[in-house]
């Protein structure tokens, strides 16, 4: 399986998914420049990673959305390519229609930078594949725009169709507004697409994939996408 992790102007998180990738999950990884027409054949999964893509200018992710490659992007997305958004990255996806909603300021007002459980909520997808229903993730977070929204309609959508794979929880499991670190309907941190092969998520696996860090809760995302790409 190979990865290519987009570079914008202002990311800051494409160097760790790029390590993370490349060392802790031992894939072959390649960079995206924003400005490329052309995704090199091979490449299995884009990753759209974390940062202030263009300095956050408009709305997140808004200036992203029109840097050439995410033409491309949108085209291998709905050919049926995997992709990836994390925290900037989901915010480029929601900016670009491929996943439904917007990420809000942040309920408190404040950015939040901390560690954060994820309660997984359907383990029948390429990227929970390793997982199980209700296992707890220790996770970080840190943005400003994490507070996922969507119309009550799209809302019900997405938990009816079993598109919400992660929503906050307490360190037990628990999900409940104590756990919820942004105001995020319904506690959500990670959707999926109608077709389930985007993911976009706020927390950041890439941080928590390498045991030297404490914590490698995150490196069961990267490995189930890779052993999806085992089976097939």
């Amino acid at each position: 399986m190979k990865f290519g992790v987009v570079m914008f102007p202002g990311s800051n998180c494409d160097h760790d998914a790029f390590y993370a990738l490349s060392v802790n999950a031992g894939k072959d990884t390649t960079y995206l420049w924003h400005k490329d027409t052309v995704i090199p054949s091979g490449i299995d999964c884009i990753i759209l990673p974390g940062g202030f893509s263009y300095g956050d200018y408009l709305r997140c992710g808004a200036i992203a959305r029109f840097s050439p490659i995410m033409n491309e992007v949108i085209r291998f997305a709905n050919s049926g390519g995997y992709v990836m958004g994390i925290c900037n990255g989901f915010q480029v996806l929601t900016e670009a229609g491929l996943l439904p909603g917007t990420l809000l300021r942040n309920s408190s007002l404040s950015f939040v930078c901390k560690d954060i459980f994820l309660n997984v909520r359907n383990n029948n997808t390429a990227f929970t594949s390793l997982m199980q229903v209700g296992d707890v993730l220790r996770i970080p977070v840190a943005h400003g725009e994490g507070n996922y929204f969507a119309d009550t309609e799209t809302i019900n959508i997405l938990e009816s169709e079993n598109r919400v794979l992660f929503k906050y929880c307490a360190a037990d499991g628990a999900i409940n507004e104590e756990s919820n670190p942004n105001g995020s309907v319904n506690n959500i941190a990670g959707i999926i697409n109608e077709k389930r092969n985007v993911l976009g998520m706020m927390p950041h696996p890439e941080r928590y994939s390498d045991k030297m860090m404490g914590c490698s809760d995150g490196i069961a995302i990267f490995n189930s996408l890779s052993k999806q790409f085992e089976i097939i």
